[in-house]
């Protein structure tokens, strides 16, 4: 397909302040069919879920289709679709049910490329039960993360393997199928990350083997909520803490209180735009989002191309993010110069990449940037060459002064 930027750039308000948007590893912005859905919840009645009155009945429905176009996104099952206030939140709840089965001598994978958020829920939670944290390493001159970092902490006694699926400050991606595999040999469970993932490549839960994936709907043009989806026979055999009143369905007893309807009705709509990205394609959801991200794909690889040779002629730029498979998400420094100069330089000229470690901190030190990390260049499906070059003119007028 024609990937036309231009009609898809119009159903983003915010695009009209002019800002070139390089910040969408951070969160992206919002198209008008997903502000109209949020709209469209709060205009109607809405009580708690049920099937008697009309607030009951759309409360439900919003639950049922949210939890529906999730599982499309997912490749999951409706079933196993789990709803929380954030990424976060989610893996510090499940961090919680899991490690109640854990004991001393038990062990727990993380990764100094992760996100804090599935690192420092794990290492508190291994804490609490005595259980024994390993951490697997990468390679901080390729940013690669290989299935032997991984084989070389696990052991018999490892009982989760916490590891992201993209890392949101250099983009690397690991080899989730394998890392997965060696994991279940292991008999252990894996909790992947998928926040910065899920905004850039389709996911396939049963492929990628992960036994908990968690994303985020505001990193993929949808409003502030988590998301996490399992096997909803692995969620069956977990018991959270829960009201005693509180239902005890899967998954809803992970689901701690009221959902925020609104929302749910902003991320289906979210899921419902991103299939809607190639208006040739037909057939169900799901094969309406694989030939999307097919063509979301080339779009960005396109215009990383086009950053990678820009940023090429640019004297004194060190880019961290070089892993042979990765988002198109990059992460800069500058020889004699500060990243948060440069990150204030362009928002003076309304364009926005900003600088830091963004969280992934033992990455960032790791990197040898200390908690400072660096600017990170993120691109998102509205971002186009204009963009791009306003990018490049910036950052080439910075190193100029």
């Amino acid at each position: 397909m024609t990937y036309d930027i231009s009609a898809l750039r119009a159903e983003f308000p915010a695009l009209d302040a002019g800002i070139a948007h390089f910040d969408g590893p951070g969160g992206t912005q919002t198209p008008q069919a997903v502000i109209r859905a949020i709209g469209d919840a709060l205009a109607q009645p809405l009580s708690n879920r049920g099937r008697q009155t009309p607030g009951e009945r759309n409360a439900d429905a919003l639950v049922t289709g949210a939890r529906q176009a999730m599982a499309d996104l997912l490749g999951a099952q409706p079933s196993g679709i789990v709803f929380g206030r954030s990424a976060t939140q989610l893996t510090y709840d499940f961090s919680r049910t899991l490690a109640a089965t854990w004991a001393p001598g038990d062990e727990v994978v993380v990764t100094r490329l992760d996100h804090d958020a599935n690192i420092r829920p794990w290492v508190q939670a291994a804490a609490r039960a005595g259980a024994t944290v390993r951490w697997a390493d990468f390679d901080p001159a390729t940013g690669e993360l290989t299935v032997d970092d991984i084989r070389a902490v696990l052991s018999e006694r490892t009982r989760l393997v916490a590891v992201t699926a993209a890392s949101n400050l250099i983009g690397t991606r690991p080899a989730i199928t394998g890392i997965s595999r060696l994991a279940h040999d292991a008999g252990a469970l894996t909790y992947v990350d998928g926040v910065h993932h899920c905004a850039h490549t389709l996911v396939d839960l049963a492929r990628l083997g992960a036994d908990f994936f968690v994303c985020s709907a505001y990193k993929f043009l949808g409003p502030h909520h988590g998301v996490l989806a399992a096997r909803p026979e692995l969620l069956e055999s977990l018991r959270p803490d829960k009201l005693e009143p509180a239902t005890d369905v899967v998954p809803e007893r992970f689901e701690l209180g009221t959902l925020p309807y609104e929302f749910l009705a902003g991320t289906r709509a979210a899921v419902d735009f991103l299939a809607g990205l190639d208006p040739r394609a037909t057939g169900s959801r799901r094969e309406r989002l694989a030939a999307a991200y097919e063509a979301l794909e080339g779009h960005e690889r396109t215009l990383r191309a086009r950053i990678d040779k820009g940023l090429s002629q640019l004297d004194g730029v060190t880019v961290h993010s070089r892993a042979a498979d990765r988002t198109p998400t990059l992460l800069l420094t500058f020889e004699g110069r500060g990243t948060t100069d440069a990150y204030h330089f362009l928002a003076q000229r309304d364009v926005h990449a900003p600088a830091g470690s963004f969280y992934a901190v033992e990455a960032s030190r790791r990197l040898g940037l200390g908690d400072s990390g660096g600017l990170r260049i993120g691109l998102a499906p509205y971002n186009d060459t204009e963009d791009v070059d306003r990018l490049l003119t910036g950052l080439s007028e910075y190193l100029a002064r």
